[in-house]
């Protein structure tokens, strides 16, 4: 263990901390986590521990989601900046707009969104369960679904059902193109094809399976296959690297890096330690309304 990490596990005693990391973190704060994950999985994490801090190491959106579920503690970033270009994509303003244009129609928002979005939602969703969710609304007249427009798709062709979405979608996501999928499969011809469901409908169309990040770790680690072609964000294969020693992966293109998840580092999470600083905190009214979208959300699924 490097001195840093060392300084920070003995700051992280005596702060009473929690570090959290996504999977999409370099590897180096991988390495420090206590929990590593997707971002629902850590605030839920975050909600049931009797931590008085939480170091959330991801983007921006994340951090506001441990804040609705855990009031009581001090979240911290330790690069603030680290935003999320998608849950940018769409204010509370422009959901409200959109939702006086469809009266009738149920909101469903991935969680990859700020929290005052959140807040206008009817029901909160993850890439994991949005088909299961989207499928439990057989009454609803109409669905809007922010703010991923390929997401969307994906979970119209699963549903059946006809989606309001918007122009919003993952800029390190559609850097993945159908030929970066047949490139590698003509080399790694043993390889599954795993895509996450925020790629584009043509690379979808081409994996053998289309999976949240957590769902990507299990399937992994059940399967029978030694070679895997991982169609996301690649500081994924870290992870699975490291879960799966005798399994091999492969990026479907090494272009597939989120910048904002690359800001943190070991430092600047030992100084969030040190100074306790940069908080995330949601407004109460806010935060009251947002939670009851997770809520109908963890109700449903």
């Amino acid at each position: 263990m490097s001195n840093l990490a060392d300084k920070i596990k003995k700051l992280k005693k005596e702060r009473q901390a929690l570090i959290l990391v996504h999977n999409y973190q370099l590897p180096e704060v991988q390495d420090i986590a206590d929990h590593l994950g997707d971002s629902l999985e850590l605030s839920r994490i975050a909600a049931k521990s009797d931590a008085k801090v939480i170091v959330f190491c991801g983007v921006h959106f994340m951090a506001e989601t441990a804040s609705i579920l855990c009031p009581d503690k001090k979240i911290i970033m330790p690069d603030a900046k680290s935003g999320c270009p998608m849950a940018n994509m769409i204010t509370a303003e422009d959901l409200r707009e959109l939702k006086s244009r469809h009266p009738k129609a149920v909101v469903v928002g991935y969680v990859n969104t700020s929290a005052d979005v959140k807040a206008e939602l009817d029901i909160c969703c993850t890439s994991t369960n949005a088909v299961d969710i989207v499928n439990k609304l057989k009454n609803a007249e109409e669905i809007i679904f922010i703010p991923d427009k390929y997401l969307a798709d994906y979970v119209s062709k699963k549903t059946g059902r006809v989606l309001v979405s918007r122009d919003g979608y993952c800029p390190t996501h559609v850097k993945i193109l159908p030929e970066d999928i047949v490139k590698s499969v003509r080399k790694h011809p043993q390889a599954k094809v795993i895509v996450h469901p925020e790629c584009t409908p043509e690379v979808i169309s081409l994996a053998d399976e289309a999976l949240s990040t957590g769902k990507m770790c299990k399937y992994v680690r059940e399967s029978q296959a030694k070679e895997f072609i991982i169609g996301t964000e690649v500081g994924i294969i870290y992870r699975l690297h490291k879960d799966n020693p005798t399994k091999k992966f492969y990026p479907a293109t090494e272009l597939a890096i989120c910048p904002n998840m690359k800001r943190n580092t070991q430092e600047k999470v030992l100084w969030a330690l040190e100074e306790l600083k940069e908080e995330v905190k949601v407004p109460d009214d806010i935060r009251r309304r947002a939670k009851k979208s997770i809520e109908k959300m963890l109700e449903m699924v």
